[in-house]
């Protein structure tokens, strides 16, 4: 969707009077830091220019921009990055000032994210007795990779003292939490209070549905990870599924958990191919490979603020 005229114009004339402005600015300057934005409201002309006049007024340098409008409807999404001197732009005015465009254009969503200033996401993760998106997901944290802090990890399986996951949780001082579940009783009263003063809960490999209850008890995102490409091969064991189909791209998805069955709006979906020369194991290898990469990428995306709600099924990912 091409901006609309007027509003690009004014784009354009803020964002060139800005970058040839005397203020010295320097990208490479130390005082800089990162800053985040994403929008969602009602569209009408004028939305682009206010929003790049408010960071451009601060001495504050656009990075990128990004903006959708759905063809034939009033809504406008966009996402900008910039980095500025918090010393002339201090946090709280800059919250203050993107608040007070948020209620100019009656703005559904108005959210700022400084990352060298505001707190890392705090998440939970669940997980079974497969391994592989825990233990990536749980090095990618280690490593940096992954903006987040962990607070727990909750399984409905055991694990043995000396495995791979408990000495890494041990030795990082993460808390595990054994909670066996069966359709009489899936413990989630009890995950709940673990999970009290989380950002977000990701799923990794978590084979038990959450119910509807718990989802509005919660009352924040959950994203999931299906070893397949939703809506195909639903369920249990879809990779079996898939490879008995004969099928010819095998794929994973990342969604949000909502109370239907793997039917939440997606986020990420990747793919690869196979063929009849795929026995079982390496069938499972492939998708188990995709799944962590969908995963890491999707909780990565969720933290960068790239992930808005679209019509209700849908995402808009930047």
């Amino acid at each position: 969707m091409a901006f609309r005229r007027s509003a690009l114009s004014n784009f354009l004339q803020i964002t060139r009077a800005f970058r040839y402005s005397t203020i010295p600015l320097s990208s490479n300057s130390p005082s800089l830091i990162h800053g985040i934005h994403v929008f969602h409201c009602p569209d009408e002309v004028g939305i682009v220019a206010k929003l790049s006049e408010c960071i451009a007024q601060h001495g504050a340098n656009i990075h990128y921009v990004d903006v959708f409008v759905p063809e034939k409807k009033q809504v406008f999404y966009s996402r900008s990055e910039f980095v500025f001197d918090p010393v002339r732009w201090p946090h709280d005015v800059m919250l203050n000032d993107f608040m007070n465009i948020g209620k100019l254009f009656n703005a559904k969503r108005s959210v700022v994210r400084v990352p060298d200033l505001d707190p890392k996401y705090k998440i939970a993760l669940l997980a079974s007795n497969q391994d592989h998106c825990l233990v990536d997901v749980l090095h990618d944290w280690q490593d940096g990779r992954l903006p987040v802090d962990i607070s727990c990890v909750i399984s409905n399986h055991d694990r043995a003292p000396n495995t791979h996951v408990i000495n890494f949780l041990k030795r990082h001082g993460i808390p595990y939490y054994y909670l066996p579940a069966d359709e009489g009783n899936k413990r989630e009263r009890e995950i709940l209070d673990l999970v009290k003063g989380t950002d977000f809960l990701v799923l990794a490999r978590y084979m038990q549905v959450l119910s509807a209850g718990f989802l509005e008890s919660y009352g924040k995102d959950i994203i999931n990870i299906h070893h397949g490409l939703l809506p195909s091969f639903k369920g249990s064991n879809p990779a079996k599924q898939a490879y008995s189909a004969g099928v010819k791209l095998i794929g994973a998805t990342t969604h949000f958990v909502t109370p239907e069955l793997d039917a939440g709006p997606i986020i990420e979906q990747m793919v690869e191919r196979v063929s009849h020369k795929d026995s079982l194991q390496s069938f499972v290898q492939k998708s188990q490979s995709l799944e962590k990469q969908c995963l890491r990428r999707a909780i990565q995306s969720y933290c960068e603020l790239r992930v808005l709600p679209y019509e209700g099924k849908k995402t808009v990912v930047f």
